[in-house]
Protein backbone atom coordinates (compact mmCIF):
# COMPACT_ATOMS: atom_id res chain seq x y z
CA UNK A 1 0.00 0.00 0.00
CA UNK A 2 1.21 3.48 -0.78
CA UNK A 3 1.47 6.33 1.67
CA UNK A 4 -1.26 8.93 1.26
CA UNK A 5 -0.85 12.45 2.54
CA UNK A 6 -3.63 14.71 1.32
CA UNK A 7 -4.42 18.26 2.33
CA UNK A 8 -7.33 20.09 0.85
CA UNK A 9 -7.70 23.45 2.51
CA UNK A 10 -11.06 25.21 2.46
CA UNK A 11 -10.58 28.13 4.77
CA UNK A 12 -13.46 30.22 3.57
CA UNK A 13 -10.93 32.98 3.28
CA UNK A 14 -10.17 35.57 0.65
CA UNK A 15 -10.60 34.36 -2.91
CA UNK A 16 -8.63 35.95 -5.72
CA UNK A 17 -10.94 35.19 -8.60
CA UNK A 18 -11.08 37.88 -11.26
CA UNK A 19 -14.32 39.78 -11.48
CA UNK A 20 -14.35 39.64 -15.27
CA UNK A 21 -12.63 37.24 -17.65
CA UNK A 22 -13.55 39.05 -20.87
CA UNK A 23 -14.70 37.29 -24.02
CA UNK A 24 -15.03 33.51 -23.96
CA UNK A 25 -15.46 31.33 -27.01
CA UNK A 26 -14.09 28.25 -25.19
CA UNK A 27 -14.53 27.88 -21.45
CA UNK A 28 -11.18 27.81 -19.61
CA UNK A 29 -11.29 27.43 -15.82
CA UNK A 30 -8.84 28.86 -13.34
CA UNK A 31 -5.75 26.74 -13.96
CA UNK A 32 -4.30 24.29 -11.47
CA UNK A 33 -0.60 25.10 -11.19
CA UNK A 34 2.18 23.29 -9.30
CA UNK A 35 3.90 24.43 -6.13
CA UNK A 36 7.59 23.82 -5.51
CA UNK A 37 8.73 20.37 -4.37
CA UNK A 38 12.03 19.39 -2.71
CA UNK A 39 12.92 16.14 -4.48
CA UNK A 40 16.20 15.74 -2.62
CA UNK A 41 14.40 15.60 0.73
CA UNK A 42 12.22 12.67 -0.39
CA UNK A 43 14.50 10.90 -2.87
CA UNK A 44 18.01 11.75 -1.70
CA UNK A 45 18.71 8.20 -0.52
CA UNK A 46 17.04 6.51 -3.49
CA UNK A 47 18.32 8.20 -6.65
CA UNK A 48 21.49 9.72 -8.03
CA UNK A 49 22.05 13.44 -7.58
CA UNK A 50 22.02 13.98 -11.35
CA UNK A 51 18.55 12.48 -11.75
CA UNK A 52 17.18 14.39 -8.76
CA UNK A 53 18.61 17.59 -10.21
CA UNK A 54 16.91 16.90 -13.55
CA UNK A 55 13.55 16.30 -11.86
CA UNK A 56 13.98 19.48 -9.83
CA UNK A 57 15.06 21.71 -12.70
CA UNK A 58 12.30 20.53 -15.06
CA UNK A 59 9.57 20.95 -12.47
CA UNK A 60 10.89 24.30 -11.21
CA UNK A 61 10.77 25.60 -14.77
CA UNK A 62 7.12 24.56 -14.98
CA UNK A 63 6.30 26.19 -11.63
CA UNK A 64 7.72 29.53 -12.78
CA UNK A 65 6.22 29.46 -16.27
CA UNK A 66 2.78 28.28 -15.10
CA UNK A 67 2.53 31.19 -12.67
CA UNK A 68 3.24 33.56 -15.56
CA UNK A 69 0.89 31.92 -18.06
CA UNK A 70 -2.11 31.25 -15.81
CA UNK A 71 -3.50 34.83 -15.71
CA UNK A 72 -3.23 35.06 -19.51
CA UNK A 73 -4.87 31.68 -20.06
CA UNK A 74 -8.13 32.63 -18.37
CA UNK A 75 -8.29 36.14 -19.85
CA UNK A 76 -6.60 35.92 -23.26
CA UNK A 77 -6.12 38.69 -25.73
CA UNK A 78 -7.18 38.44 -29.33
CA UNK A 79 -4.45 37.38 -31.69
CA UNK A 80 -3.51 38.84 -35.01
CA UNK A 81 -3.97 36.72 -38.12
CA UNK A 82 -0.30 35.61 -38.01
CA UNK A 83 -0.14 34.59 -34.36
CA UNK A 84 -0.73 31.00 -33.31
CA UNK A 85 0.07 31.14 -29.62
CA UNK A 86 2.46 33.15 -27.51
CA UNK A 87 5.95 31.90 -26.74
CA UNK A 88 5.11 31.49 -23.06
CA UNK A 89 2.24 29.11 -23.83
CA UNK A 90 4.28 27.13 -26.35
CA UNK A 91 7.27 26.96 -23.99
CA UNK A 92 5.11 25.81 -21.09
CA UNK A 93 3.51 23.09 -23.22
CA UNK A 94 6.99 21.91 -24.24
CA UNK A 95 8.25 22.03 -20.65
CA UNK A 96 5.38 19.81 -19.52
CA UNK A 97 6.07 17.36 -22.34
CA UNK A 98 9.77 17.30 -21.39
CA UNK A 99 8.93 16.63 -17.74
CA UNK A 100 6.70 13.58 -18.30
CA UNK A 101 9.37 11.09 -19.48
CA UNK A 102 11.52 11.71 -16.41
CA UNK A 103 8.51 11.83 -14.06
CA UNK A 104 7.27 8.44 -15.24
CA UNK A 105 10.35 6.81 -13.74
CA UNK A 106 8.73 7.29 -10.32
CA UNK A 107 5.85 4.98 -11.28
CA UNK A 108 7.51 2.38 -13.50
CA UNK A 109 6.74 -1.24 -12.68
CA UNK A 110 5.05 -0.45 -9.38
CA UNK A 111 8.15 1.37 -8.09
CA UNK A 112 8.44 2.05 -4.37
CA UNK A 113 9.20 5.64 -5.34
CA UNK A 114 5.58 6.20 -6.40
CA UNK A 115 4.51 7.34 -2.93
CA UNK A 116 7.69 9.03 -1.68
CA UNK A 117 7.12 12.59 -2.94
CA UNK A 118 4.23 14.82 -1.91
CA UNK A 119 3.14 16.77 -4.99
CA UNK A 120 1.29 20.00 -4.31
CA UNK A 121 -0.96 21.77 -6.82
CA UNK A 122 -3.11 24.84 -6.23
CA UNK A 123 -5.98 26.42 -8.09
CA UNK A 124 -4.41 29.59 -9.44
CA UNK A 125 -7.60 31.54 -8.76
CA UNK A 126 -8.14 30.31 -5.21
CA UNK A 127 -5.36 29.60 -2.69
CA UNK A 128 -7.84 27.69 -0.51
CA UNK A 129 -8.12 25.01 -3.20
CA UNK A 130 -4.71 23.42 -2.64
CA UNK A 131 -4.16 19.67 -2.73
CA UNK A 132 -1.00 17.79 -1.81
CA UNK A 133 -0.88 14.04 -2.42
CA UNK A 134 2.02 11.62 -2.06
CA UNK A 135 1.46 9.75 -5.28
CA UNK A 136 3.36 10.26 -8.54
CA UNK A 137 0.34 9.19 -10.62
CA UNK A 138 -1.46 12.21 -9.16
CA UNK A 139 1.38 14.33 -10.56
CA UNK A 140 1.03 12.69 -13.99
CA UNK A 141 -2.73 13.30 -13.91
CA UNK A 142 -2.23 16.95 -12.95
CA UNK A 143 0.30 17.46 -15.76
CA UNK A 144 -2.08 16.01 -18.36
CA UNK A 145 -4.90 18.20 -17.05
CA UNK A 146 -2.74 21.32 -17.31
CA UNK A 147 -1.70 20.37 -20.85
CA UNK A 148 -5.36 20.05 -21.82
CA UNK A 149 -6.38 23.36 -20.22
CA UNK A 150 -3.56 25.18 -22.01
CA UNK A 151 -4.87 23.74 -25.29
CA UNK A 152 -8.34 25.05 -24.40
CA UNK A 153 -6.79 28.48 -23.82
CA UNK A 154 -5.04 28.25 -27.19
CA UNK A 155 -8.34 27.37 -28.91
CA UNK A 156 -10.16 30.19 -27.13
CA UNK A 157 -7.63 32.78 -28.28
CA UNK A 158 -7.82 31.47 -31.84
CA UNK A 159 -11.61 31.77 -31.92
CA UNK A 160 -11.88 35.36 -30.73
CA UNK A 161 -12.85 37.30 -33.89
CA UNK A 162 -10.16 39.50 -35.40
CA UNK A 163 -10.93 42.96 -36.82
CA UNK A 164 -11.29 42.62 -40.58
CA UNK A 165 -9.03 44.48 -42.99
CA UNK A 166 -11.96 46.55 -44.28
CA UNK A 167 -12.87 47.70 -40.77
CA UNK A 168 -16.27 46.01 -40.75
CA UNK A 169 -17.55 42.98 -38.81
CA UNK A 170 -14.76 41.13 -36.93
CA UNK A 171 -14.04 37.70 -38.39
CA UNK A 172 -12.65 34.34 -37.34
CA UNK A 173 -10.35 33.34 -40.18
CA UNK A 174 -10.47 29.79 -41.51
CA UNK A 175 -6.82 29.29 -40.59
CA UNK A 176 -7.65 30.25 -37.00
CA UNK A 177 -10.56 27.81 -36.98
CA UNK A 178 -8.25 24.99 -38.04
CA UNK A 179 -5.73 25.94 -35.35
CA UNK A 180 -8.55 25.82 -32.81
CA UNK A 181 -9.76 22.39 -33.97
CA UNK A 182 -6.21 21.02 -33.70
CA UNK A 183 -5.87 22.45 -30.18
CA UNK A 184 -9.23 21.02 -29.10
CA UNK A 185 -8.37 17.55 -30.42
CA UNK A 186 -5.03 17.67 -28.60
CA UNK A 187 -6.86 18.64 -25.40
CA UNK A 188 -9.28 15.76 -25.87
CA UNK A 189 -6.34 13.40 -26.37
CA UNK A 190 -4.71 14.44 -23.10
CA UNK A 191 -8.02 14.10 -21.24
CA UNK A 192 -8.83 10.74 -22.81
CA UNK A 193 -5.40 9.41 -21.80
CA UNK A 194 -5.87 10.79 -18.28
CA UNK A 195 -9.26 9.10 -17.90
CA UNK A 196 -8.43 5.73 -19.45
CA UNK A 197 -4.77 5.18 -18.58
CA UNK A 198 -3.80 7.34 -15.58
CA UNK A 199 -6.84 7.64 -13.33
CA UNK A 200 -7.19 3.82 -12.99
CA UNK A 201 -3.60 3.69 -11.64
CA UNK A 202 -4.55 5.86 -8.65
CA UNK A 203 -5.82 3.93 -5.59
CA UNK A 204 -9.55 4.41 -4.79
CA UNK A 205 -8.76 6.08 -1.46
CA UNK A 206 -6.78 8.78 -3.27
CA UNK A 207 -9.33 9.18 -6.08
CA UNK A 208 -11.90 10.07 -3.41
CA UNK A 209 -9.89 13.12 -2.33
CA UNK A 210 -8.95 14.37 -5.79
CA UNK A 211 -10.01 17.97 -6.51
CA UNK A 212 -13.16 18.32 -8.59
CA UNK A 213 -11.24 19.20 -11.78
CA UNK A 214 -9.46 15.83 -11.72
CA UNK A 215 -12.47 13.64 -11.05
CA UNK A 216 -13.57 11.29 -13.79
CA UNK A 217 -16.85 13.06 -14.58
CA UNK A 218 -15.12 16.44 -14.98
CA UNK A 219 -12.39 15.00 -17.20
CA UNK A 220 -15.01 13.31 -19.38
CA UNK A 221 -17.09 16.51 -19.56
CA UNK A 222 -14.06 18.49 -20.72
CA UNK A 223 -13.18 15.81 -23.29
CA UNK A 224 -16.69 15.89 -24.79
CA UNK A 225 -16.67 19.69 -24.68
CA UNK A 226 -13.50 19.66 -26.78
CA UNK A 227 -15.08 17.35 -29.36
CA UNK A 228 -18.38 19.25 -29.32
CA UNK A 229 -16.70 22.58 -30.00
CA UNK A 230 -14.48 21.01 -32.65
CA UNK A 231 -17.56 19.74 -34.48
CA UNK A 232 -19.23 23.13 -34.10
CA UNK A 233 -16.30 24.72 -35.92
CA UNK A 234 -16.56 22.08 -38.64
CA UNK A 235 -20.29 22.80 -38.97
CA UNK A 236 -19.50 26.50 -39.42
CA UNK A 237 -17.04 25.67 -42.19
CA UNK A 238 -19.61 23.36 -43.82
CA UNK A 239 -22.17 26.18 -43.77
CA UNK A 240 -19.65 28.39 -45.56
CA UNK A 241 -18.93 25.72 -48.18
CA UNK A 242 -21.24 25.51 -51.21
CA UNK A 243 -20.25 21.84 -51.60
CA UNK A 244 -21.56 20.72 -48.19
CA UNK A 245 -24.99 19.09 -48.48
CA UNK A 246 -27.87 19.46 -46.05
CA UNK A 247 -27.33 15.85 -45.01
CA UNK A 248 -23.70 16.58 -44.07
CA UNK A 249 -24.75 19.58 -42.00
CA UNK A 250 -27.43 17.55 -40.20
CA UNK A 251 -24.93 14.81 -39.39
CA UNK A 252 -22.48 17.34 -37.95
CA UNK A 253 -25.23 19.05 -35.93
CA UNK A 254 -26.43 15.73 -34.50
CA UNK A 255 -22.87 14.64 -33.67
CA UNK A 256 -22.34 17.97 -31.89
CA UNK A 257 -25.58 17.47 -29.95
CA UNK A 258 -24.45 14.00 -28.84
CA UNK A 259 -21.13 15.34 -27.55
CA UNK A 260 -22.77 18.10 -25.51
CA UNK A 261 -25.37 15.64 -24.23
CA UNK A 262 -22.59 13.38 -22.93
CA UNK A 263 -20.81 16.38 -21.39
CA UNK A 264 -24.07 17.38 -19.69
CA UNK A 265 -24.61 13.84 -18.36
CA UNK A 266 -21.06 13.70 -16.98
CA UNK A 267 -21.05 17.03 -15.20
CA UNK A 268 -24.54 16.81 -13.70
CA UNK A 269 -23.44 13.78 -11.63
CA UNK A 270 -20.75 15.79 -9.84
CA UNK A 271 -21.29 17.49 -6.45
CA UNK A 272 -20.78 21.09 -7.61
CA UNK A 273 -21.88 24.04 -5.49
CA UNK A 274 -20.13 27.22 -6.65
CA UNK A 275 -17.14 28.83 -8.30
CA UNK A 276 -15.51 27.91 -11.59
CA UNK A 277 -17.06 24.43 -11.55
CA UNK A 278 -20.55 25.92 -11.43
CA UNK A 279 -19.70 28.30 -14.28
CA UNK A 280 -18.41 25.35 -16.29
CA UNK A 281 -21.70 23.52 -15.74
CA UNK A 282 -23.58 26.63 -16.92
CA UNK A 283 -21.39 26.78 -20.03
CA UNK A 284 -22.15 23.14 -20.88
CA UNK A 285 -25.88 23.69 -20.33
CA UNK A 286 -25.81 26.67 -22.71
CA UNK A 287 -23.93 24.81 -25.44
CA UNK A 288 -26.08 21.69 -24.98
CA UNK A 289 -29.27 23.66 -25.64
CA UNK A 290 -27.60 25.52 -28.51
CA UNK A 291 -26.62 22.19 -30.08
CA UNK A 292 -30.22 20.98 -29.76
CA UNK A 293 -31.36 24.01 -31.74
CA UNK A 294 -28.87 23.28 -34.53
CA UNK A 295 -29.71 19.56 -34.67
CA UNK A 296 -33.48 20.10 -34.80
CA UNK A 297 -33.11 22.83 -37.42
CA UNK A 298 -31.19 20.68 -39.88
CA UNK A 299 -33.35 17.65 -39.13
CA UNK A 300 -36.40 19.77 -39.89
CA UNK A 301 -34.93 20.98 -43.15
CA UNK A 302 -34.23 17.39 -44.22
CA UNK A 303 -37.78 16.31 -43.30
CA UNK A 304 -39.20 19.20 -45.28
CA UNK A 305 -37.70 17.69 -48.42
CA UNK A 306 -40.15 14.78 -48.08
CA UNK A 307 -43.23 14.57 -50.28
CA UNK A 308 -45.86 13.68 -47.69
CA UNK A 309 -48.05 15.75 -45.40
CA UNK A 310 -46.64 13.81 -42.46
CA UNK A 311 -43.04 14.69 -43.33
CA UNK A 312 -43.96 18.36 -43.73
CA UNK A 313 -45.78 18.30 -40.40
CA UNK A 314 -42.78 16.72 -38.68
CA UNK A 315 -40.54 19.30 -40.34
CA UNK A 316 -42.62 22.10 -38.85
CA UNK A 317 -42.48 20.44 -35.45
CA UNK A 318 -38.70 20.10 -35.64
CA UNK A 319 -38.25 23.72 -36.72
CA UNK A 320 -40.53 24.95 -33.95
CA UNK A 321 -38.50 22.91 -31.48
CA UNK A 322 -35.32 24.47 -32.90
CA UNK A 323 -36.76 27.94 -32.40
CA UNK A 324 -37.70 27.19 -28.78
CA UNK A 325 -34.25 25.77 -28.05
CA UNK A 326 -32.66 28.83 -29.67
CA UNK A 327 -34.63 31.09 -27.32
CA UNK A 328 -33.67 28.92 -24.35
CA UNK A 329 -30.01 28.98 -25.39
CA UNK A 330 -30.00 32.78 -25.34
CA UNK A 331 -31.28 32.72 -21.75
CA UNK A 332 -28.68 30.10 -20.80
CA UNK A 333 -25.99 32.23 -22.42
CA UNK A 334 -27.01 35.25 -20.36
CA UNK A 335 -27.04 33.16 -17.19
CA UNK A 336 -23.55 31.85 -17.93
CA UNK A 337 -22.06 35.28 -18.65
CA UNK A 338 -23.60 36.88 -15.56
CA UNK A 339 -22.24 34.15 -13.27
CA UNK A 340 -19.04 35.22 -11.47
CA UNK A 341 -16.48 35.74 -12.80
CA UNK A 342 -18.54 37.57 -15.39
CA UNK A 343 -17.81 37.11 -19.07
CA UNK A 344 -19.17 38.18 -22.42
CA UNK A 345 -19.66 36.68 -25.86
CA UNK A 346 -17.48 37.61 -28.80
CA UNK A 347 -19.42 38.86 -31.86
CA UNK A 348 -21.44 36.05 -33.42
CA UNK A 349 -19.62 34.00 -36.04
CA UNK A 350 -19.72 30.52 -37.53
CA UNK A 351 -22.70 28.22 -37.18
CA UNK A 352 -24.59 30.27 -34.59
CA UNK A 353 -24.35 33.49 -36.57
CA UNK A 354 -26.05 31.66 -39.44
CA UNK A 355 -28.56 29.73 -37.33
CA UNK A 356 -29.63 32.67 -35.19
CA UNK A 357 -30.89 34.27 -38.39
CA UNK A 358 -32.17 31.20 -40.23
CA UNK A 359 -34.03 29.34 -37.49
CA UNK A 360 -36.67 32.02 -36.72
CA UNK A 361 -37.11 32.82 -40.41
CA UNK A 362 -37.51 29.22 -41.61
CA UNK A 363 -39.62 28.14 -38.64
CA UNK A 364 -42.04 31.00 -39.29
CA UNK A 365 -42.28 30.35 -43.03
CA UNK A 366 -42.86 26.59 -42.64
CA UNK A 367 -45.56 27.11 -40.02
CA UNK A 368 -47.26 29.61 -42.31
CA UNK A 369 -47.15 27.22 -45.27
CA UNK A 370 -48.54 24.32 -43.27
CA UNK A 371 -50.96 26.21 -41.04
CA UNK A 372 -53.99 24.77 -42.83
CA UNK A 373 -52.75 21.22 -42.37
CA UNK A 374 -51.55 21.20 -38.77
CA UNK A 375 -52.64 23.19 -35.79
CA UNK A 376 -50.12 24.02 -33.03
CA UNK A 377 -51.06 21.20 -30.68
CA UNK A 378 -51.00 18.59 -33.40
CA UNK A 379 -47.58 19.74 -34.56
CA UNK A 380 -46.11 19.45 -31.08
CA UNK A 381 -47.39 15.91 -30.77
CA UNK A 382 -45.43 14.96 -33.87
CA UNK A 383 -42.03 16.39 -32.90
CA UNK A 384 -39.62 13.83 -34.37
CA UNK A 385 -36.73 12.20 -32.59
CA UNK A 386 -33.27 13.21 -33.76
CA UNK A 387 -31.35 10.64 -35.80
CA UNK A 388 -28.57 8.84 -33.97
CA UNK A 389 -25.16 9.34 -35.59
CA UNK A 390 -21.90 8.02 -34.21
CA UNK A 391 -19.46 10.83 -33.41
CA UNK A 392 -16.83 10.76 -36.17
CA UNK A 393 -14.45 13.29 -34.58
CA UNK A 394 -12.09 11.56 -32.16
CA UNK A 395 -9.49 12.77 -29.65
CA UNK A 396 -5.88 12.75 -30.75
CA UNK A 397 -4.33 9.38 -29.94
CA UNK A 398 -2.09 10.58 -27.14
CA UNK A 399 0.11 7.99 -25.41
CA UNK A 400 2.26 8.55 -22.36
CA UNK A 401 5.86 9.03 -23.53
CA UNK A 402 8.59 6.45 -23.23
CA UNK A 403 10.65 6.44 -20.05
CA UNK A 404 13.66 8.74 -20.06
CA UNK A 405 16.84 6.66 -20.74
CA UNK A 406 18.55 8.06 -17.64
CA UNK A 407 16.39 5.76 -15.53
CA UNK A 408 18.28 2.79 -16.95
CA UNK A 409 21.53 3.82 -15.31
CA UNK A 410 22.77 1.50 -12.54
CA UNK A 411 22.60 4.16 -9.82
CA UNK A 412 18.99 5.00 -10.70
CA UNK A 413 17.52 1.54 -10.14
CA UNK A 414 15.21 2.28 -7.17
CA UNK A 415 15.19 -1.20 -5.64
CA UNK A 416 18.99 -1.55 -5.79
CA UNK A 417 19.49 1.94 -4.42
CA UNK A 418 17.28 1.18 -1.42
CA UNK A 419 19.19 -2.03 -0.54
CA UNK A 420 22.51 -0.21 -0.24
Amino acid sequence: MGCLVSTSRDTGGFRRRPRNVGELAVFVPGLRIPRSVDFSLSLGNSLSKSLIDRLSSLRTRIVVMAAQEAPVAIKPRRRTATQHGGSTLADLLQALEDYLPILLGLVKDGSELTNKVQFVWVNQEDDAEETGISNAWYEVLSVLHLLAMLCFSDANSSLLPKPSADGYQPKVLEASRRVAVDALLKAAGYLDCATRHVLPQIPPAIREVLPIDLQEGKLQAFCMQALGQGIDIQLGMAIDSPKATLAVKRRLACEMFKCWQQAQDSITRLPISDGWAEKHRAFIKWKYVEAKAAAYYYHGMILDEGNTERSHGMAVAALQAAEEFLKESKKSCEAFNSMPPTSRNPPLWGSMKYLSEKIPKDASSKVHINKDLYNHERILEKTPALPDFAVALKPDDYQLPALDPSWNAEENQPYKAQRI
